[in-house]
């Protein structure tokens, strides 16, 4: 299918053949009938992609923040693979569509193949042929209303939410900033709610028009007319409300805002503009300033919109989904005209030359739709099925098979592409010689389109079953989200493929039950799961310095973890695990390496809320470990600093910049320490790959033994039984 995408570090835009979205549970596909242009948010980012690198630092100086705590880190090098390999990507462009249902998945029952809908949001009502949307993101479209007027729901929705934040009444008077289509719909929509309203705008053709759909008066925000209309309206009080519409850096439209606003006004900040308060003014007036979240309530709730928990319209009446529907209602019933908005309908074949248009400025235009083709024989050949996984005959021996040499190039498929495999995993395989990346499959049509072009894959595919079926692969790589990888991982083993997946093999002690239940009845053990802090070169020589140990260790490990930001998918704990889970597995298998044992048993303390972990583990012959995994220190402080202590000697590892061993000998006191790495860190990525390679092209054994990844992944889910019961866990209790 087609997707229009953009490149962010070119700024090349791009009409590109993308594999079809599968049709996963709770959630629909659909061919798009019409998609609507912003020409304000969606031009900006044209805009912005288009900017020299320096440009782009200067507008996005959050980003540029958080690039630096990167590299501080985790390193120059690895940091510059992750912000190129997210710059170098083609991103989807689009949020607000109307199309024709054309499959339905488990646990739908509101609409049925062949209904119109409604889509909404920037990653799933995107430009392109097909899209699937989830739940709560979609709704019918009432009968009677054309399709081209229904792609407008989106920013009907946008729009609607910010005039509910602006709370008004029958009677008042309001004052809209900027007539770009946001502005123009909530100018109808407050005369549908008996507002009156004055609209200002630099642009006459936008006035003009404004006034068409229901403004008293409008003008340019630096004449006295629009001021003049404000005084006659409101008796010389000042509006009730003011609606920023507008984009750009002046600070007039804040400036505007507080002069026209009578006392204790309200000012809802709908677009993205200049926000310097003038203290003085807005302090004197006591303005009410308030902003306006997208779509409504729901909006960058992963809950609400990708898992479809809806909120109780008892406590949140009007949700993102609600005012989608009340929107297309008013347009239905004739309230709310957007026909009138329409200044361009190109056909989605054109959609590269209608942006240039807009950007050159050729196309002055309100809102553009772009129209797709109709439904043809091949394109419904084209939907792909529901992802699903193949059947696969089971072996009836529970003894593992014997793995297999290979002459040929090994040839991989990689399961999941997001920024951990695009940025430590796959930049290593490409180097390497006796490898052929086959396919990739994800769950997004673009991801897999971005990994395919970037790293040379023969295909791209959102079908899990084409993967899994395919014969000539040897491994597959499990890079997903942390509540798959034990689903995953098994489904592979039965599929007869040497599986690499990434930390955590499973959450839970049932999911490892399963891991090794599928071992036994496929008779393949060929399992490696992303523990890669033990093929760290500097760490591998520290080990070798220290020497060989006789008594007893005691390791203190120091994980600053570091807090995550807002939406982070680690903080979904009840489908993803705690963050410990999904990560702590890393700590133990280095600890249990460097000790060359098996942890027998877990304590764990944690302060309140679980933030932050003391984590002890006692091994065989008396040694112990201390891991101490925080989020609450300071983003200066090392990722992570470790000692181990025995036999008169100690090991010391600093964030895998530098190492040291301290020896006592006969001959007095022996320090070794390693040569600063400044500008990398290498924390075992390439090497770890390369073993696994070398194992699955050879046939030897993985690269650790599966005794040792079930004892840390156990180990590492038994640190919430121990919190839960404040009492050691002994790991044979476990398994």
């Amino acid at each position: 299918m087609k997707q229009v995408v953009q490149n962010y570090k070119s700024g090349e835009l791009a009409l590109l053949d993308v594999p079809v979205p599968g049709c996963k549970p709770d959630g629909v596909l659909v061919r798009s009938a019409y998609s609507l242009i912003s020409t304000g948010t969606e031009l900006m980012k044209v805009s912005e992609a288009g900017m020299s690198m320096v440009g782009k630092a200067r507008s996005r100086p959050d980003q540029v923040a958080k690039v630096m705590q990167s590299v501080a880190t985790n390193g120059v090098p690895a940091t510059y693979r992750k912000v190129m390999g997210k710059l170098d990507s083609y991103t989807p462009l689009g949020y607000s569509l109307c199309g024709v249902v054309e499959q339905v998945g488990a646990g739908i029952d509101d609409v049925k193949v062949g209904d119109l809908v409604a889509c909404a949001g920037n990653e799933h009502a995107l430009h392109a042929e097909l899209n699937w949307v989830p739940k709560n993101l979609y709704t019918p479209v009432p009968e009677g209303l054309a399709p081209r007027h229904a792609a407008f729901g989106t920013v009907g929705s946008i729009a609607m939410q910010g005039v509910r934040q602006g709370e008004p009444q029958l009677g008042e008077v309001a004052l809209v900033i900027g007539l770009g289509l946001i502005g123009q719909l909530v100018v109808q929509l407050l005369t549908a709610a008996g507002v009156r309203v004055v609209g200002a705008d630099p642009d006459p053709a936008r006035c003009e028009l404004a006034e068409r759909l229901g403004a008293a008066a409008c003008g340019d925000p630096a004449s006295p007319a629009v001021e003049a209309a404000v005084a006659e309206l409101t008796g010389g009080h000042g509006v009730d409300q003011v609606y920023l519409a507008a984009g750009g850096g002046s600070n007039q439209p804040v400036e505007l805002a507080a002069h026209l606003s009578r006392d204790r006004g309200r000012v809802v900040d709908i677009g993205k503009c200049r926000l310097d308060l003038p203290w003085n003014a807005y302090y004197e007036k006591e303005l009410d300033v308030r902003f306006s979240r997208s779509y409504g309530p729901g909006r960058y709730d992963p809950a609400y919109e990708l898992e479809g928990r809806d909120y109780p319209i008892g406590y949140v009446r009007w949700t993102e989904r609600r005012n989608l529907a009340c929107f297309l209602d008013l347009v239905a019933r004739g309230r709310v005209d957007v026909e009138p908005l329409i200044s361009h309908i190109a056909d989605f074949d054109a959609a590269v030359e209608t942006y240039q248009r807009l950007k050159d400025g050729d196309l002055k235009a309100v809102a553009v739709l772009f129209r797709y083709p109709e439904h043809t024989e091949e394109a419904q050949e084209a939907a792909a099925p529901a992802v699903a996984v193949p059947a696969v005959k089971l072996r009836s021996s529970s003894a593992p098979a014997p793995a297999r040499a290979l002459k040929s190039p090994v040839r991989l498929a990689f399961i999941g592409a997001g920024n951990y495999a695009t940025s430590m995993l796959l930049p290593h395989l490409t180097q390497r010689d006796g490898v052929k990346l086959s396919t990739v499959v994800t769950t997004t049509a673009l991801s897999a389109a971005n990994a395919k072009r970037k790293f040379g894959f023969d295909q791209a595919t959102t079908d899990l079953d084409a993967v899994l079926g395919d014969k000539s692969i040897d491994a597959v790589f499990v890079v997903t989200r942390h509540s798959s990888h034990a689903e995953l991982t098994k489904k592979a083993l039965h599929a007869g493929k040497a599986v690499f997946v990434e930390k955590p093999l499973a959450l839970g002690e049932d999911e490892l039950a399963g891991v090794l239940e599928a071992v036994e009845e496929s008779g393949n053990d060929r399992i490696q799961v992303g523990f890669n802090r033990r093929f760290a070169p500097l760490l591998r020589e520290a080990r070798k310095r220290f020497g060989t140990r006789t008594g007893p260790a005691s390791v203190r490990y120091l994980v600053n973890a570091g807090r995550l930001q807002h939406g982070s998918w680690y903080l979904r704990q009840g489908s993803e695990g705690t963050r410990f889970a999904g990560e702590g597995g890393h700590f133990i298998d280095t600890v249990s390496w460097l000790l060359g044992a098996d942890p027998i048993s877990v304590y764990a303390l944690a302060t309140p809320g679980n933030e932050d972990l003391q984590v002890v583990l006692r091994y065989p012959g008396g040694s112990t470990a201390t891991i101490s995994y925080v989020t609450s220190g300071p983003a200066s402080l090392p990722k992570e600093t470790l000692d181990l202590v025995a036999d008169g000697k100690a090991l010391r590892l600093d964030d895998f910049v530098r190492a040291s061993v301290f020896l006592d000998g006969t001959a007095g006191r022996k320090r070794w320490v390693s040569s600063r790495l400044p500008m990398a860190r290498d924390k075992g990525q390439e090497a770890e790959l390369a073993a696994f390679v070398r194992a699955v092209r050879t046939g030897g054994p993985m690269p650790v033994p599966l005794e040792s990844l079930v004892a840390t992944t156990a180990a590492t889910v038994a640190v919430q039984s121990a919190l839960a019961g404040g009492a050691p866990v002994t790991l044979a209790e476990t398994r």
